[in-house]
């Protein structure tokens, strides 16, 4: 008996046509089954799949391309559940990244100062979640919310493991700020283009787990007033959160001698975008945030940045009808007379009279056990608060304590590392946005919107391998 030999072209031919008859039967019974669209929905989720595994730089590129494109697309059929784009892509991640330590390729997992207080965070998350179950009953939905919690969470541990070398974390911040770039750009044309069309073009998204309707979000929710951008995020603070970030992130890399853009111009037409749609989704708490961050830059290492600010502020309030629109907004938002901020008010209250019964572990991430309370504020610590109690806030605000100790410790090393020292200051300003956003929202710690979380804690593991590289030249402590 003969060996079977792939060198031989007989064996190969047969082998090839074998298995291109079976992938033509197979992709004829979907069709069959159901439509092109979703056919070729699943044979891209299986391509982008096999790709992800094959190689895990890509996959972490995948999951920034789709928080900041497609942060809330679903596969268009449904399963047990309906998984969104944003779980399979992640899954990838995770599935690629323990496969490396099964095959050997990885030894020796890189540790931070942080690790600690983040599983802490995780333990007590879980325990919290538990605690929880006792007054609220476990849905798939809640369950798979919790999981998508508790992944964006790993892939920061993922993310430091992974960044290994100043080259991995220069690519990261140049995908980084493409994807967003890409985003604001598509949110700016939404923006522009006639309300109808616009509301066509988001209404298509449907199939893929978009809401359709009346989709287009205006100033206090009033179709009278002021359109706000939404871009694909379907929530103008969610996506102008997502814009101060990374606005706040190529802020140093606008006075940067190597942009990671390559070209000067590129850089600043990058930002040019993202503060124009940032602007136009008219949330304060986004554009306060981006404020503060780009004044954080400036002290640090760039005082002419400073100039760049005033120029945007002066820029904002000169355009006659978009200066009285947000010159009341802000106003009204400072007096408390707007709707939005009278609301939150109300939330802070009733989020206090929570804590006051269960200060400890909260009441878990389903619902309250009393009648006479909600779960949800617009405030991130609150919400932690209500949540996972005191307990969980305290673990929170040690973790992120603990990343911004280490990077106070080593930040004269990475300040002289003119090859280091812009995406260090990048990544580490746009947690200042995320950090004061928090003040105003939730989203970067609610279970509703996932693709928030993981943004937030890859700028979190960002933060703490671009600290360590800093470290590794510079062992001796600052």
């Amino acid at each position: 008996m003969s060996n079977f030999n792939l060198a031989r072209p007989r064996y190969s031919a047969t082998l090839i046509g074998s298995g291109t008859a079976i992938i033509a039967i197979l992709v004829g019974a979907i069709i069959g089954y159901t439509d092109p669209f979703v056919t070729l929905a699943i044979l891209g989720s299986v391509a982008i799949g096999i790709l992800i595994l094959s190689n895990l730089e890509i996959g972490l590129w995948g999951v920034i391309l789709v928080v900041a494109v497609l942060p809330f697309a679903t596969l268009p059929f449904k399963l047990i559940l309906t998984p969104s784009l944003l779980d399979i892509v992640l899954g990838c991640v995770l599935v690629a990244y323990l496969g490396q330590w099964m095959a050997g390729y990885r030894r020796r997992m890189t540790i931070t100062p942080a690790h600690g207080p983040i599983l802490a965070f995780v333990a007590v998350s879980i325990l919290a979640f538990v605690f929880g179950l006792q007054h609220s009953q476990l849905t798939p939905n809640l369950a798979r919310q919790f999981s998508e919690f508790l992944l964006s969470i790993s892939v920061a541990l993922i993310v430091i493991d992974h960044v290994q070398d100043r080259q991995y974390l220069e690519r990261s911040v140049r995908v980084i700020l493409i994807c967003g770039t890409i985003a604001a750009l598509i949110g700016l044309i939404l923006y522009l283009i006639p309300i109808d069309r616009s509301e066509g073009v988001l209404n298509t998204l449907s199939r893929i787990g978009y809401p359709s309707g009346s989709v287009l979000r205006y100033i206090e929710d009033n179709p009278a007033n002021t359109q706000r951008a939404i871009g694909t995020s379907v929530d103008p603070n969610v996506f102008g959160g997502l814009l101060a970030m990374i606005g706040a992130l190529a802020t140093p890399q606008l006075a940067a001698a190597q942009p990671v853009l390559g070209r000067r111009w590129l850089t600043w037409a990058a930002f040019a975008i993202i503060l124009v749609t940032l602007v136009l989704t008219f949330s304060r708490a986004a554009m306060s945030s981006l404020a503060i961050a780009m004044l954080w830059v400036s002290v640090m290492r760039y005082r002419r940045l400073v100039w760049v600010f005033v120029l945007a502020v002066a820029i904002v309030f000169m355009l006659p009808n978009l200066s009285e629109v947000y010159g009341m907004h802000f106003v009204e938002g400072l007096y408390g007379r707007d709707l939005a901020t009278q609301m939150r008010f109300g939330e802070y209250k009733d989020a206090f009279i929570l804590l006051g019964r269960y200060p400890l572990l909260g009441v878990g991430f389903a619902t309250a056990p009393d009648i006479d309370i909600y779960l949800g504020v617009s405030n991130a610590y609150l919400t932690i608060a209500e949540e996972m109690g005191f307990v969980g806030l305290v673990v929170f605000l040690i973790a992120i304590g603990v990343v911004w100790r280490w990077a106070y410790v080593h930040r004269r090393a990475a300040l002289r590392d003119s090859s280091l020292a812009d995406t260090w200051l990048g990544i580490h300003a746009g947690l200042v946005a995320v950090l004061v956003v928090g003040f105003f929202d939730h989203y970067f710690v609610n279970l509703e919107f996932h693709p928030a979380q993981t943004v937030f804690w890859i700028f979190v593991g960002l933060a703490l391998a671009a600290t360590r590289l800093a470290m590794l030249c510079s062992p001796i402590r600052d």
